[in-house]
C-alpha cells in the first residue's frame, strides 16, 4: 500500500485552541495515565486535565497545607459509616478531563477510582494563591459535570465560598460563610464546618 495514501486515512490527533488562536494537541485521560506509568510525567507532578489541556496547579504553600490538615482531621471525626472523604483524589470527568479537588465527599459504596462527577456529594477546595481560579473557571467545570455542591475555603481569610442549587446555568445559590459561622452540606449533612472552632485564625 502506498505509504502516503495510507497516512492520509490516519485520524488526526485532537487539538484544543488557546486564546491566541494557535492549536494545541488535546490529550486524553488514558494518554496522561500511560505517560505517568511510563515515567514520562513524574507521578508527583501536579496538574489537571481540562478539555484535553494540561493545566499546571500552583505549588501549595505552608498556609494551604496547614488549613488542609486541620480540615482533614475534622472531617474524619465527623464521617458516618456510609460516607468517605478522599484527599486530592483524581476525579475523572470525561475522557479528556480530570480534576483533583482537595476533598471529595462521596458514598462509601463507590471506590474512589470509579467515582465520577454525579457521584460526588460535595467537593471542597482550599485556595491560597488559586482563589480566583477556584471560584471562577473551576467552579464552571464542577457545575458542567454535575457536582451538586462546592465549598472553596480561602486559606488566608478563612471565608468559605459556598456554591449550591445546580441548574442549567451553573449554581443558583452562591454565598460566603464567615469563619465564626457554620456551614452544613445539603447532600451530606453529617459534614459541617465552622473554621474558628478548629483553632484556625485568618492571616
Amino acid at each position: 500500500m502506498n505509504e502516503h495514501v495510507a497516512h492520509s486515512f490516519l485520524p488526526e490527533p485532537a487539538t484544543t485552541q488557546a486564546a491566541e488562536g494557535m492549536q494545541r494537541r488535546a490529550f486524553t485521560v488514558a494518554e496522561i495515565e500511560a505517560m505517568v506509568a511510563a515515567g514520562i510525567i513524574d507521578e508527583g507532578e501536579r496538574f489537571e486535565l481540562i478539555g484535553g489541556e494540561v493545566v499546571p496547579m500552583s505549588p501549595k504553600g505552608a498556609r494551604h497545607e496547614h488549613v488542609k490538615v486541620e480540615l482533614n482531621r475534622h472531617f474524619q471525626r465527623l464521617l458516618p459509616d456510609d460516607l468517605s472523604v478522599a484527599q486530592e483524589t483524581t476525579l475523572r470527568l470525561d475522557p479528556k478531563s480530570f480534576v483533583e479537588p482537595d476533598f471529595c465527599v462521596f458514598p462509601r459504596s463507590i471506590q474512589p477510582g470509579d467515582m465520577r462527577g454525579p457521584d460526588v456529594l460535595l467537593a471542597i477546595e482550599v485556595a491560597d494563591t488559586s482563589l480566583a481560579y477556584d471560584t471562577g473557571r473551576k467552579i464552571g467545570i464542577y457545575a458542567a459535570w454535575g457536582i451538586p455542591e462546592v465549598w472553596v475555603v480561602d486559606a488566608r481569610t478563612l471565608v468559605t465560598h459556598v456554591h449550591r442549587r445546580l441548574g442549567t446555568e451553573g449554581y443558583a445559590s452562591v454565598f460566603q460563610v464567615q469563619p465564626s459561622d457554620e456551614v452544613m452540606s445539603v447532600r451530606a449533612p453529617a459534614i459541617r464546618l465552622c473554621l474558628s472552632r478548629l483553632g484556625l485564625e485568618p492571616v
